[in-house]
C-alpha cells in the first residue's frame, strides 16, 4: 500500500529562481485566468445596474423571469440595485462553492491536471456567452462550473510542488502564485473597463474570453511539469487517524475565522463600485476615470507589497519575530478593518460633497495588502497540514469560505440603499475586526494543534 503522505512532484530537480519550474506555469495560467475573471467581475454589477436589468434589456435574458421569481421568493421584492447585488453575491459565492466538488472529483477520479483543463474550457465558454444579453444566465452557470474544476485543483498543485518539510519556501511559493493572480487582477479591470466605457459592455466581456483561452494554452504548455495528483492513490482507504481529524477540525476553525475578513474584503467587488459611481469625483482633468479601474488598485498594491513583505518577514525571521500563519491571518483582518475605516472617515469628512479619489484609492491599497497577509497564508497552511488523501478537497473547502462571504456581501449589499454610506462602511470595519479578535482569542490554541511539539 502506498503511503498516504506521498506526493507526486515532477517539479523536483527543475528549479527556476529557487522554485520548481511548474510554479511558473501555474502562476501564468492563473494570471491569464484572473485577467479574464476580474475583468468580467469589474464590469458585472455596473453592467447589471446601468443596462442589463433595465427595461429593454432585462426581457431579453433567457429564463430570467423564473430566476428572479425564485430569488425574490426568498428575499422579497428587490430594487434594481439590490437585485444586482444579490445576483453578484450568488454568482461570486457559487464560484467558490463548486471547488469542493471539483477537488473531490479530482482527488478520486480524474486527477488535478485533467480537472484544470475541463475547468478552463468551461470558463472560456462562459466568458464568450457573457458577450450576449440572451445567454447571461448560461454564462454565469458555465463560469461557476468551470471555476469548480479549476480553482482548488490549481492551488493544490502549487503546494504539491514542494517537499513537506519546506514550510517557508512553500509559503513564499504561494505568495508568488498570489502575485501572478494579482497581476491578472490589475490588468483585467483596466483593459475590460476601458473597452466597456469606450466601445460598450460586450467588448469588455469578449476580451475576457480571449485571455481565458490564453490561460488554457499556458497550462497545456507546462503540463508535464505539473503533478497529476496530490498524493498517490491507494487501493484501500484507511480511516483518518485521531491526529488527522484534530488537524482537520483546527483547519475548519481557521477557515471560519477568515470568513469575516473575506466578507469585508469582497464588498470591494460589489457595492463599493456603486458607491464610487454615486459619491466619488471621477474627473481627472479631461479624463473620466472608469469605475472598474478602482478594482485594479488592490491587486496592484498586493503585487508591490510582495517584495516588501518578503524583506520584512526575512528580517523578522532572523530576529525570531516573524509571525506565524495565524498571526499573519489576524494582521490581514486588522488591515481590512482599518481600510474600511478610511472610507468611513472620507464619507464623514465630505459631508455630502463628492469624495476625493485619494480615499477610495487608499482603501483599495489597504485591502490589497490585507488580502496578501491572510489568503495566501491560509492556502499554504492547508497545503502543509491537511492529510494528503484529502488535500485537494480541503483546498476546495477553503474556497467554500468565500462562498459564504460572497453570499453574505450580496445580502448585505441589499441594505446599501437603506443605510447611510458612513454606517455601511463602519459595519464592514466591524466585520473585519471580528476576524482579528477571534485570532487573538483562539490563535494560541490552534497553533498548538498544528505544532504539538
Amino acid at each position: 500500500m502506498s503511503s498516504d503522505k506521498a506526493r507526486s512532484n515532477p517539479g523536483e530537480g527543475t528549479e527556476f529562481f529557487g522554485h520548481p519550474k511548474g510554479l511558473f506555469y501555474l502562476a501564468f495560467t492563473e494570471a491569464w485566468e484572473r485577467f479574464s475573471f476580474y475583468g468580467m467581475t469589474a464590469l458585472l454589477v455596473l453592467y447589471m445596474v446601468d443596462q442589463l436589468l433595465l427595461p429593454g434589456h432585462i426581457e431579453a435574458i433567457a429564463g430570467f423571469a423564473r430566476f428572479r421569481s425564485l430569488v425574490e421568493s426568498v428575499t422579497g421584492p428587490l430594487s434594481t440595485t439590490a437585485l444586482a447585488s444579490q445576483i453578484f453575491g450568488l454568482y461570486a459565492g457559487f464560484v467558490y462553492f463548486t471547488p469542493v466538488f471539483g477537488g473531490w472529483i479530482a482527488d478520486r477520479y480524474i486527477g488535478q491536471r485533467n480537472a484544470v483543463v475541463i475547468g478552463a474550457l468551461a470558463m472560456s465558454g462562459g466568458h464568450l456567452a457573457m458577450a450576449f444579453d440572451q445567454t447571461f444566465l448560461l454564462a454565469l452557470l458555465l463560469l461557476v462550473v468551470g471555476s469548480g474544476f479549476l480553482k482548488g485543483n490549481i492551488s493544490a498543485q502549487v503546494g504539491a510542488l514542494y517537499p513537506e518539510d519546506e514550510e517557508s519556501r512553500r509559503t513564499r511559493g504561494f505568495a508568488i502564485f498570489s502575485m501572478a493572480i494579482n497581476f491578472g487582477a490589475v490588468c483585467g479591470p483596466l483593459l475590460c473597463g476601458w473597452l466597456a466605457q469606450a466601445y460598450g459592455w460586450h467588448y469588455g466581456f469578449g476580451v475576457a474570453a480571449v485571455f481565458m483561452l490564453a490561460g488554457l494554452a499556458t497550462y497545456l504548455l507546462g503540463y508535464r511539469h505539473l503533478p497529476a495528483r496530490v498524493g498517490q492513490q491507494v487501493q484501500v482507504q484507511e480511516p483518518l487517524s485521531p491526529r488527522e481529524w484534530r488537524t482537520i477540525r483546527a483547519l475548519f476553525a481557521v477557515m471560519l475565522i477568515t470568513v469575516f475578513q473575506s466578507t469585508s474584503y469582497f464588498q470591494l467587488y460589489n457595492m463599493f463600485k456603486i458607491w464610487v459611481q454615486d459619491a466619488v469625483n471621477l474627473q481627472a482633468g479631461s479624463l473620466t476615470i472608469p469605475v472598474p479601474w478602482f478594482q485594479s488598485i488592490d491587486a496592484l498594491a498586493s503585487i508591490l507589497a510582495v517584495p516588501l513583505l518578503f524583506a520584512v518577514w526575512r528580517f523578522q525571521s532572523k530576529h525570531r519575530g516573524e509571525p506565524g500563519d495565524l498571526g499573519k491571518i489576524g494582521t490581514g483582518a486588522w488591515l481590512a478593518a482599518l481600510s474600511n475605516l478610511v472610507l468611513a472617515a472620507a464619507v464623514f469628512a465630505a459631508d455630502g460633497a463628492p469624495v476625493n479619489t485619494f480615499w477610495p484609492v487608499l482603501y483599495c491599497m489597504g485591502m490589497g495588502v490585507a488580502f496578501l497577509y491572510y489568503w495566501p497564508t491560509l492556502l499554504a497552511l492547508i497545503s502543509r497540514e491537511a492529510p494528503a488523501r484529502a488535500n485537494a478537497t480541503m483546498m476546495g473547502i477553503a474556497f467554500l469560505t468565500l462562498f459564504v462571504s460572497n453570499n453574505t456581501i450580496g445580502w448585505i449589499g441589499g441594505f446599501y440603499e437603506q443605510m447611510s454610506a458612513l454606517g455601511f462602511w463602519l459595519m464592514h470595519a466591524a466585520i473585519a475586526a471580528t476576524g482579528g479578535l477571534l485570532v487573538l482569542v483562539f490563535g494560541r490554541r490552534l497553533h498548538r494543534v498544528f505544532h504539538p511539539d
